[in-house]
């Protein structure tokens, strides 16, 4: 059965991204570093992290918040405006980063086009997703964008009836094993795994490396030809 939609992450995957979170963490580390110890302070924001995604969802948005919640436990009462500032900064600077595409980008959405339907399905902050998308100047290559609070196995369901298609008719593609590919796979999509430089540690998880519909590839121009294998 031909392939009839291609469905594309966004972070990592079109432009980078976690590299401009490892500098906010670099720098969050540096503020609190006369209350805690770099390993404490990390540690502390990733729990905190973790458990707030429910609250505030993905992004950068929340990451400020959590950061800002980090710092309330760990300094106490010794938490200063002054600190309060700087963590607002590292947060606006989060905001902010310049859109860097990924080799190749532009040539490989334009011949993934060609072959299928193209759907931009990113997760995050809706307003921050869309200012990046706008700042890549890619929005025109997809035919629709489906920016989602969360990434799971109905999502995908949902996303392919609404298009009427059947599972095996789409292929997800990006660098989270934990978003994008094992869920597009429990929902019956192909899946290609691109790595991306930095994993962030919450959507770390094992490559199904068996299954069937899975396909790691050595980067995003890789797809178009994977794309044609299956047909």
């Amino acid at each position: 059965m031909p392939i009839e939609l291609i469905c594309i992450d966004a972070d990592d995957t079109l432009w980078h991204n976690m590299r401009h979170f490892d500098v906010a963490e670099r720098a969050f580390a540096s503020i609190l570093e006369p209350f805690a110890a770099t390993g404490v302070a990390m540690e502390r924001l990733q729990a905190i992290g973790a458990r707030n995604l429910k609250l505030y969802g993905y992004g950068a948005k929340s990451f400020t918040l959590s950061m800002i919640e980090t710092a309330t436990e760990i300094c106490g009462d010794s938490l200063s405006a002054s600190t309060v500032r700087d963590i607002l900064e590292a947060g606006r600077q989060l905001h902010s980063h310049p859109v860097e595409l990924m080799p190749g980008v532009e040539e490989t959405l334009q011949s993934l086009s060609e072959r299928a339907r193209l759907i931009l399905v990113t997760k995050g902050d809706l307003l921050h997703q869309e200012a990046k998308l706008a700042a890549s100047g890619l929005g025109e290559r997809f035919s629709a964008i489906e920016i989602v609070s969360d990434k799971n196995a109905d999502t995908f369901r949902r996303l392919f009836s609404r298009y009427e298609l059947v599972a095996d008719q789409c292929v997800m593609v990006g660098d989270s094993i934990r978003s994008d590919i094992l869920p597009a796979l429990q929902a019956g999509a192909w899946a290609a795994f691109v790595p991306a430089e930095i994993v962030w540690h919450h959507e770390r998880a094992e490559p199904p490396l068996d299954h069937p519909r899975f396909k790691e590839l050595s980067a995003l121009v890789d797809v178009p030809d994977w794309i044609d294998s299956l047909e």
